[in-house]
């Protein structure tokens, strides 16, 4: 990656760009002039003209999407309720990409991952949050889960960008994650919510380290709510290739 520190850019031009996996910091803008600029990702602290939209934006995005605040639990019943709504969200994605050929699952869409890429990332996210930080297991990733593409590759950690497995393969994996999920909120107690977990030790990610039981199961929730915004629209695209 590339990294640009502690430059002064005056009376640079910037147009025609595709900018990706990049991360700003520390950033200060005067007398700029920005225009058909689309910025999709997590923001926090942008300030325009002297008003941090940070507040506004995550308003805007609750509003729009009602059950977005219950994503953000606070008790048990909470997580239980966040995992029924995803469950369900995704039981209606689902059914929307079994009505397209099975090739444009595995398509990108404006060189995201594919449909059948963004499930087996969520594999993933799971088992690092919940079977390797919470549960405590140094190992716990399956063949077929997909990193984020930041991490750094390790030869333990499987990772096959190219594996082409059929939905139901996939879907059936998802199953038995949600089903896991709903074992450890089970078994979870109110103190439990609120205690750190056990550091892990081997590769992968997260590191070693105790990380709050909340924001580990908070994480997912995240993920799960966001990747299947990008399914949703990716299979807006699909289905409208399918027409022409």
């Amino acid at each position: 990656m590339t990294e640009i520190a502690d430059r002064s850019v005056t009376g640079v031009r910037c147009r025609d760009l595709d900018v990706r996996q990049a991360g700003f910091w520390n950033i200060r803008m005067r007398d700029a002039w920005i225009q058909d600029v689309e910025i999709d990702g997590d923001v926090e602290n942008l300030r325009i003209n002297g008003i941090d939209v940070g507040p506004l934006i995550e308003a805007e995005l609750d509003r729009r999407y009602p059950l977005r605040p219950k994503m953000r639990p606070t008790d048990l019943a909470g997580f239980r309720e966040a995992v029924d709504i995803l469950e369900t969200l995704w039981a209606r994605t689902a059914t929307r990409a079994r009505a397209l050929p099975p090739e444009l699952l595995h398509e990108r869409v404006d060189d995201e991952w594919s449909f059948v890429q963004t499930l087996r990332h969520l594999l993933f996210a799971t088992d690092i949050w919940i079977s390797r930080a919470i549960l405590g297991n140094p190992r716990p990733w399956h063949p077929l889960g997909l990193p984020f593409e930041e991490m750094e590759p390790h030869p333990e950690i499987p990772v096959d960008h190219d594996a082409r497995p059929f939905l139901d393969e996939v879907l059936t994996l998802r199953a038995e994650r949600y089903a896991l999920l709903r074992r450890v909120l089970d078994d979870l107690t109110p103190e439990g919510l609120v205690a750190t977990t056990e550091p892990v030790e081997g590769p992968g990610y997260p590191p070693a380290g105790r990380y709050p039981v909340a924001k580990c199961l908070t994480t997912v929730l995240n993920e799960e709510w966001q990747h299947r915004l990008y399914a949703e629209r990716d299979l807006d695209a699909l289905e409208s290739r399918r027409t022409r």
